[in-house]
């Protein structure tokens, strides 16, 4: 039996996401047409856009989309590796877009700074994240990097790999901050133990820990705030 391939041009101009984007602007586009547009090409069984369509539907939400990996968006049929890449690839542009309106060497003021700074690249993510902010003398961030990827429960961190990422960017000082995927931003014991111990050895090696950020959903906590360092 023939299967009929679906192409841009069998679909109705009213369907074709990239004329109705000229035509009505990005804003007017469903999160399934513009990811249309991202894929480029349906399969042979579907156009771009019913592809787009089932990718979500397979996902459950746009955010679990944004949190999959390679690997696993490769797993979705009518998804190759190209196809993925031009999606990791879209995704990755929007995360950093959206934080393009800051300064390129944002200075951090107060822990809210620092909350709003990582707010979008964490409160997504269905694991924990530990990251640590280096700033210069001005406290301003000169470097950030994924220390830790933990399980849903908990993220651990030892000191060490700490201070070497911060002695290697000759930060004058850091601020930790990690998620937590329930959304509830209240520390942990453990957070507050694993702080104590970042402080220490902060103190030790001539480099202060200035917070410790709990990113929620639009939430977040600080350990210095909350008087446990």
């Amino acid at each position: 039996m023939h299967i009929q391939s679906f192409v841009m041009r069998d679909v109705p101009n009213e369907e074709r996401p990239r004329e109705r984007m000229v035509q009505s602007g990005a804003q007017a586009l469903s999160h399934a047409e513009l990811l249309a547009i991202l894929l480029r090409t349906g399969t042979k069984q579907e156009s771009a856009v019913h592809l787009a369509a089932r990718i979500l539907r397979e996902c459950g939400s746009l955010h679990n989309l944004v949190d999959m990996s390679l690997e696993e968006l490769t797993q979705i049929k009518g998804i190759g590796t190209a196809k993925a890449l031009q999606l990791k690839a879209g995704i990755e542009l929007g995360r950093r877009l959206s934080r393009s309106t800051q300064e390129e060497r944002l200075t951090i003021r107060s822990p809210k700074d620092a909350a709003d700074y990582m707010m979008e690249q964490l409160r997504y993510l269905k694991k924990e994240h530990f990251v640590c902010l280096f700033l210069d003398t001005k406290n301003q961030v000169i470097a950030e990097e994924t220390l830790s990827v933990g399980t849903l429960n908990a993220s651990l961190v030892h000191p060490r790999e700490v201070f070497r990422a911060a002695i290697k960017c000759s930060s004058a000082s850091i601020i930790c901050v990690h998620n937590h995927p329930s959304g509830n931003p209240a520390p942990s014991p453990e957070d507050i133990q694993m702080t104590k111990r970042l402080v220490e050895a902060g103190e030790l090696v001539g480099i202060d820990v200035l917070d410790h950020i709990v990113i929620g959903d639009l939430q977040y906590v600080s350990l210095k705030e909350q008087g446990f360092m």
